[in-house]
């Protein structure tokens, strides 16, 4: 029997013949004599380029007065064996190999402190690597990761809630819309002042500096957002402790708080779920009510409402945000919907139904008004309210549903617009009708517009596509001005 057998780490067993051969005071050559072997062996096996046996693993462990099961553990047996066993590890990698670069001898002799710098080093090389090997697939994989997590608690957040709630409440605003004056004084709670500037970094929708405690924003003028939502989303950061993300998922995670977290502060969970309940008793729930209750944009309304809905009224619910191609931007659902996933489950990046209301919207009369219908599908009937919001970007629909049995709290629910989906079934929507095909088929030659943000590779950084040289500069300029100094400009290489 090998080690290998028991699929036992040789660089960790070498480490741990080697330290207790230390600490019973043996030089390689008198172990070697000991268990009749040549110091080159043992010397080869404690470096972890050698496999030893079971019998030559017994007889070092009687040797030197340990257990057989002490040397084959796992664990390193040191600090700086651990360092040790980790450089190896890393010069050994298709990684280290790909930069030609000679490998550092590992002995007694290299200083504790130069082996942790490189281990380190060695790290975050790895680090950087994953992250611009990181593809779209693992991007829409975090995503169906976290909305499944939201699905799992009805996308109501306690803790984020109760922040918000004490935050609110140290500003006085417990209801109606969040004034500019409570928004200056919020950010003056949290320690921080705002600055409108219109040399933001395109990638950025606002930048804070720490060390000065300011959060810069761009003019009214260049938002296609809630200017409100932009400064509450910055703070949210702050008032949720957020560090900084350890990699893709992470950062999701705290994008998703923060929009949540703005939200609650843009409508407070106890005056929110008052009017929705008195509209739920009146059978009157809208989503342009609480709009307008609030005054927020429509979409802010609909992701509010899907936060409070389950918990606090009973309606399971689901939501999208759909491009007017029919591409899902963003999608919430624990009514049980059947959305267009892939293979990874996610849903961001897939068409809809042709048929469903988010698509069906855009052929409305008056797509800009209120759009109401009943579809259809295999699990049941679902009922929804869509909202067609232009931005920069070109038109979105936001829409709200719930299954059929709910839809008696809705204003809008005498509608008769109605329609029947098959979907996934690819007869539904996805095939050109027959004498359509028949005409066309063999003569048609689109040029597709390549959605580049479900091709590419992940932008590498902390915060995936912002470059931090543009941050950093921008930063520097601001500080400079603000200081009523004045230095060299960074050098940019073009």
């Amino acid at each position: 029997m090998t080690v290998a057998d028991g699929e036992i780490d040789l660089v960790t067993l070498g480490q741990r013949i080697r330290h207790a051969r230390r600490t019973k005071g043996m030089t390689l050559g008198a172990l070697a004599a000991a268990v009749d072997r040549a110091p080159s062996l043992l010397s080869q096996i404690e470096n972890g380029k050698r496999e030893p046996r079971l019998a030559l693993i017994q007889s070092l462990a009687s040797v030197l007065d340990v257990q057989v099961t002490e040397l084959i553990k796992q664990e390193a047996p040191s600090y700086r064996a651990g360092l040790e066993i980790a450089l190896v590890r890393a010069q050994r990698s298709p990684l280290y190999a790909s930069l030609g670069l000679p490998a550092v001898n590992v002995s007694s002799k290299l200083p504790t402190e130069a082996l942790e710098a490189l281990v380190g080093l060695h790290d975050e090389l790895e680090r950087r690597a994953i992250e611009q090997a990181a593809t779209p697939e693992e991007a829409r994989r975090a995503n169906a990761e976290l909305r499944q997590r939201m699905r799992d608690r009805d996308n109501y957040f306690t803790e984020l809630e109760t922040v918000a709630a004490g935050l609110s409440a140290a500003i006085g605003h417990t209801s109606g819309p969040l004034t500019e004056r409570a928004l200056n004084d919020l950010t003056a709670h949290l320690g921080f002042t705002l600055h409108r500037t219109a040399d933001l970094p395109r990638a950025t929708r606002s930048i804070t500096d720490l060390r000065n405690r300011r959060i810069y924003l761009p003019p009214p003028s260049h938002i296609s957002h809630d200017p409100r939502t932009i400064v509450l989303q910055a703070l949210g950061h702050f008032a949720l402790e957020h560090q900084e993300p350890v990699n893709y998922a992470d950062f999701l995670r705290q994008r998703v708080e923060a929009n949540y977290f703005a939200a609650a502060l843009l409508m407070p969970e106890s005056a929110a779920v008052d009017f929705l309940q008195r509209a739920k008793t009146a059978k009157a729930l809208a989503i342009e009510d609480l709009r307008d209750m609030f005054a927020v944009t429509y979409e802010t309304a609909a992701h509010r409402f899907t936060n409070l809905a389950t918990h606090h009224l009973g309606i399971p619910v689901h939501f999208m945000r759909v491009g007017e191609d029919g591409i899902i931007y963003k999608a919430y659902e624990n009514d049980d919907v059947t959305f267009p996933t892939d293979v990874t489950g996610a849903i961001e990046g897939q068409i809809v139904c042709r048929y469903w209301a988010a698509r069906a919207v855009f052929n409305a009369a008056d797509r800009y008004a209120s759009h109401y219908q009943y579809t259809d599908m295999g699990r049941g009937t679902y009922w929804c309210t869509t909202h067609v919001e232009r931005t920069v970007d070109g038109d979105f629909a936001i829409d709200v549903g719930v299954p059929y049995a709910h839809v008696k709290w809705f204003q809008g629910r005498e509608t008769t617009n109605r329609a029947t989906s098959a979907c996934p079934d690819p007869s539904c929507c996805r095939r050109p009708p027959a004498d359509l095909a028949g005409r066309w088929a063999d003569h048609a030659w689109p040029s597709a517009r390549v959605h580049s943000h479900l091709l590419a590779a992940l932008p590498p950084g902390t915060f995936p596509g912002v470059d931090d040289t543009d941050v950093y500069a921008f930063l520097d300029r601001h500080a400079q001005a603000a200081n009523g100094t004045t230095g060299p400009s960074p050098q940019i290489a073009p």
